[in-house]
């Protein structure tokens, strides 16, 4: 018995050892990041400034591959399936965890067939209004929208994303009806937004630049506090529907049975890089996040328990 314990201690030193020498290793090719959105939006652009960053870091490309597709299923089946030794990642966002309550045949398990990386940003949402919307407020939009039932249009990046259940949330809580127009990514959602080909659109803080040159209205954010980025912009909450609160979050998630120390490598770049990112990442809205991968993985289950609510009030079903 005491050799059998011998062996296996020397067992289970041979793997740590060998963790270690991935770990110092790691990465030593490319990198692909998978973004189950179109270029240009949010998700996009919080993915390529941290894979910028991680190239610097580690002197290897992290290259981001956009899949914009299935409401970011495709993507999440390609990191799902891919080797779990670190060189695909997957930008997690709510999207990732509302799926599997959206569509009847999503193809893996976003708990079981993933590993939490790191929380890269939190982000408000802005509730904005095409300037032809003649509104300058929520409680304007919300009397507007009950004349007018289903003549309003709103956008989103995606069936699913965060932005379409922010919006199927505000029609419930303030009792309104708005067709729901998705596209593929933020970034063809605000350009549809601005051109008045929707009325109304939650979207990330790409936005701000757009409603301060007046190309469109901002009325409010989605969180439960004003956003310091944006002070005099109120929440949807104390500016007519008591109660609304969504937050947005993005981070990199690796496939299940990535070597823990890879995982560990990964997460303290990330968060040894993010006080540097502070003002880039303030620039898109977003605030940073960080902690450690367990913490990461504990904030998944929870935002996935929290939406798939959100999606049975909703009544949102894509199949």
């Amino acid at each position: 018995m005491q050799i059998h314990s011998l062996a296996a201690a020397a067992m289970l030193g041979s793997f740590a050892l060998a963790g270690a020498a991935l770990a110092q290793q790691y990465p030593d090719r490319s990198v692909r990041v998978l973004v189950g959105l179109a270029p240009g939006g949010g998700t996009d652009s919080v993915a390529r400034v941290i894979t910028q960053k991680l190239s610097d870091v580690f002197g290897q490309s992290f290259i981001v591959d956009n899949r914009p597709s299935a409401g970011g299923n495709v993507a999440g089946e390609l990191a799902a399936r891919a080797s779990p030794d670190g060189y695909t990642l997957l930008v997690a966002t709510p999207t990732h965890v509302t799926n599997p309550s959206l569509y009847s045949n999503v193809r893996y398990d976003v708990i079981r067939d993933f590993t939490g990386v790191a929380l890269i940003v939190n982000a408000q949402y802005y509730l904005s209004v095409s300037n032809a919307v003649p509104v300058t407020s929520i409680k304007e939009l919300v009397a507007y929208a009950k004349t007018q039932p289903q003549r309003l249009s709103y956008a989103s990046s995606g069936i699913g994303s965060a932005n379409h259940l922010s919006g199927e949330l505000f029609k419930t809580m303030a009792g309104i009806d708005m067709v729901h127009v998705p596209y593929k990514g933020g970034a063809p959602a605000l350009s549809a937004l601005i051109s008045g080909e929707v009325q109304v659109s939650f979207t990330s803080g790409v936005v701000i630049p757009h409603s301060k040159a007046g190309r469109l209205k901002t009325l409010a954010v989605t969180g439960a506090k004003r956003t310091p980025l944006a002070p005099e912009i109120p929440t949807i909450a104390e500016a007519g529907v008591p109660g609304y609160e969504v937050t947005g979050w993005y981070g990199l998630v690796a496939p299940a049975k990535t070597p823990a120390a890879v995982i560990t490598r990964l997460n303290a770049a990330i968060n040894r890089a993010l006080p540097e990112l502070r003002e880039r990442y303030a620039n898109l809205g977003m605030d940073l996040g960080g902690g450690t991968a367990a913490e990461f993985d504990a904030h998944l289950k929870s935002e996935r328990d929290k939406w798939a609510r959100v999606v049975k009030i909703s009544g949102a079903k894509v199949d």
